[in-house]
């Protein structure tokens, strides 16, 4: 019996005791621990060859958060599975089973398990309520307000956690079939709040509102005990997950109701082959209605949003619409203005000059050009005027990446410059609760560089940060890639008509002979007479094996007379052939940084990274930020045998990874052009492959080739390039937020009578 497969497939209600822990995972509380048990059914090949004198079986569990304490007893469930490390249980779904007793309460307090409460307080609570502890935590938690020592303060923190424990246990329990992580209960505990289980027990389709649950997988587990197709529930998941899709995926904010329903259709038939038994369009439009009448869709005229993003769209219109409304004390600033001139030895153009006085003239406005129309001489006049005007002022200079703050503090020469996260106070997360308290920017003037980058919500949480009386300066290049986010937050603003606007459009950056500005304004008005030469040059490869062979030899050469850190490869395609990002990392490292020993690496599954390997952070923490780059300076063990990773991002941002952190770090010899927005390098070598073709538009070739200070090497097919420079990219982004200020702003005249007559002065 116990030789076959199918009895040893799964157990149930096992119960076990905690004995020792083989690995913890810190970040995603994965476990591997050493559990015993009484219980008979447990396989011969699972259990510990050794003898004990306890006569109890140990064997291996591995699983999410499992209680690495003596002080409970678990009941478990999981699937056998044979691995490297041999026979071991998949823990699906655990309980905690408290012994009733003194010594068994004392010790699951005092375990560590609920914040709030040591030893010593679970001393005293089990001493006071004795048998009766664990009703009082569940049902009466304010009694132990009795106990010395746990006040208002500590006494929320115990019932937080307590809840918290619980409702994601339960979570967890609830959804086995889709064997999630502690960090991901958590996530939906966060976005759902306590009554989770009661929420996704009703209605699990709800599940389709967090990032990785795409309708597909929840629909697939759900019909397997629930085939209702037609249901309500199923209808509803489909349609939110149809328009948050369009968001992550296409940047759109809403989509027109016939286009909705169109794709709701597709994602809810896709796997009933039946013609017959197929939900049919009125189901989904009758289904809308009711989501329309109950909120749970907003419609404006025909175009149908999330709550969530239209929420961010409208309020982001208003609280622009209002600034502009605010009527600005112009100031006099031609005195200050030919001071700063002389200070610093500059002359401005006509445009220049308009820009930095329509700066102090209006409450917002904005500056745009491409590189090289001076756009940083305006910045540094504009800061030099504010500071002559108001000695004592504060101001504040941000752009949305690391990279690009300090590109920003470079070039005006002012240290202070931050990300728009650190200095809007966001934390490094991309969300942030609607209860969270809003920190305005103490500044009287706040100027924003890169602001084509900034997506919808990072938009709205600008905007509600910063005070009705500070004067706000959008600086950016329009002609680049849309945000990485939803929206097109700085398109709107150019094209609603009510912003003041400067267009620089005169090149002033490079020597008369400098061909990249020139190239790269011929580029955007969609010409391909492009001018070849030293710093423009364009090397003929006809295929693509050919062609990353040749940027391999081209990047080996570069890199010996400029150094790594001053040449990168900016690919259209992160996983596609050849020329795509990865495999030309992974090859070009091969050639600049071979292997010289085991103590100089380190392998993450499939990953391998060196010391001296050019490397990119790609999620934002407290030191570093999504996309800066940095090298490995060394490779170290420690005491316990963990691999440690010494990074040198340049200042003092000199950081220690463990192997788990290694996750959020990629190798960067070549990158996406999107993830290099931001950025500028010395020289930028760009894949032009038909493989890339679907990726190849105008804006994207622009961003690629204005990333260059010095040289620009473009390596493939000129025809492609030439289909790049004529397809201006048809991918509009379905976003109304430009009408939607106008219309503020109509409304905020007709109420005040006292918007003033705005022109751009572009």
């Amino acid at each position: 019996m116990h030789d076959s497969e199918q009895e040893h497939s799964g157990i149930t209600g096992c119960r076990v005791t905690y004995e020792s822990t083989i690995f913890y995972n810190e970040a995603n509380k994965f476990s591997i621990i050493v559990v015993k048990t009484s219980d008979p059914r447990i396989p011969p090949q699972a259990c510990s060859g050794r003898y004990y004198g306890d006569r109890m079986l140990r064997f291996t569990a591995v699983g999410y958060e499992l209680p690495r304490t003596k002080a409970v007893e678990l009941e478990l469930d999981g699937e056998w599975v044979e691995s490297k490390y041999g026979y071991q249980l998949q823990v699906e779904q655990w309980q905690e089973i408290v012994p009733q007793t003194a010594d068994g309460l004392l010790a699951y307090l005092g375990s560590g398990l609920i914040k709030g409460i040591g030893p010593k307080t679970a001393e005293d609570i089990v001493a006071t309520f004795g048998p009766d502890t664990l009703n009082i935590l569940d049902n009466e938690p304010e009694k132990l307000l009795q106990i010395r020592g746990i006040t208002e303060g500590k006494l929320k923190d115990i019932e937080e956690s307590y809840a918290e424990s619980r409702v994601l246990r339960n979570l967890m329990s609830l959804l086995g079939p889709f064997k999630i992580t502690p960090a991901t209960a958590l996530k939906i505990y966060q976005h759902f709040g306590p009554a989770c289980v009661d929420i996704l027990k009703k209605c699990p389709y709800d599940l389709c509102q967090i990032s990785g649950f795409g309708f597909k997988r929840v629909d697939g587990i759900v019909r397997k005990t629930d085939n209702r197709l037609h249901s309500t529930e199923r209808i509803k998941g489909a349609v939110l997950y149809t328009l948050e899709d369009a968001r992550s995926k296409s940047g759109h904010l809403f989509l027109p109701s016939e286009d909705l329903v169109k794709e709701t259709l597709l994602l809810l038939n896709a796997p009933i082959p039946i013609p017959e038994q197929r939900v049919r369009t009125e189901e989904v439009q009758e289904t809308l209605q009711q989501m329309i009448l109950h909120g749970a869709v907003v419609a404006y005229k025909q175009y149908l949003y999330s709550p969530r993003v239209f929420g961010q769209e409208d309020d982001t219109a208003r609280m622009i619409a209002e600034r502009l409304a605010n009527i600005s004390v112009a100031e006099n600033i031609e005195s200050a203005l030919e001071s700063v001139r002389e200070g610093l030895g500059i002359t401005l153009s006509q445009k220049q000059e308009q820009a930095v006085r329509t700066a102090f003239q209006h409450g917002l406005t904005i500056i745009t050009g491409s590189p090289g129309t001076g756009k940083t001489t305006v910045l540094k006049a504009i800061i030099e005027v504010f500071k002559n005007l108001h000695p004592k002022g504060k101001f504040a200079l941000m752009a949305p990446t690391g990279r690009a703050s300090r590109r920003m503090a470079e070039s005006t020469g002012v240290d202070e410059a931050r990300t728009l996260h650190s200095a809007l106070g966001l934390g490094t997360g991309e969300e942030v609760g609607d209860g969270e308290r809003v920190r305005f920017v103490d500044a009287d003037l706040v100027i924003v560089d890169e602001f084509s980058m900034v997506d919808m919500w990072l938009a709205q949480q600008f905007f509600k940060r910063i005070g009705q009386h500070t004067r706000v300066v959008l600086v950016g290049d329009p002609n680049q890639l849309p945000s990485v986010g939803a929206g097109n937050v700085f398109y709107e603003l150019i094209h609603s008509g009510m912003v003041p606007v400067t267009v620089l459009d005169w090149i002033f950056r490079q020597s008369k002979d400098g061909l990249i500005a020139y190239n790269a304004k011929f580029i955007n008005e969609g010409s391909t007479k492009l001018y070849y030469g030293n710093d423009f040059v364009f090397v003929d490869s006809p295929t693509q094996i050919e062609t990353a062979r040749r940027i391999q030899d081209i990047y080996c050469k570069e890199a010996a007379e400029r150094g790594i850190e001053n040449v990168q490869i900016l690919s259209p395609f992160r996983e596609k052939g050849e020329a795509a990002s990865e495999q030309l990392n992974r090859a070009i490292r091969e050639r600049v940084n071979p292997f010289r020993s085991a103590e100089e690496e380190v392998k993450i599954g499939s990953r391998i990274f060196r010391v001296h390997d050019r490397v990119m952070q790609t999620k934002n923490t407290e030191k570093v930020s999504n996309g800066d780059l940095g090298f490995i300076t060394g490779i170290t063990t420690n005491s316990k045998g963990e691999r440690l990773v010494q990074m040198d991002f340049g200042g003092d941002r000199k950081l220690t990874y463990t192997t788990e952190q290694l996750a959020h770090v990629d190798l960067a010899y070549a990158t996406t052009i999107h993830k290099a927005m931001g950025s500028e390098f010395e020289t930028v070598i760009i894949p032009i492959v038909k493989a890339h073709t679907i990726m190849l538009y105008r804006n994207l070739l622009y961003t690629a080739v204005t990333r260059a200070k010095k040289k620009v090497i473009l390596v493939g097919h000129k025809p492609i390039l030439f289909m790049a420079v004529h397809r201006a990219d048809i991918s509009k982004r379905n976003t109304m937020l430009g009408e939607r200020i106008h219309l503020y702003c109509k409304a905020y005249h007709t109420e005040r009578n006292a918007l003033p007559e705005l022109q751009q002065a572009g």
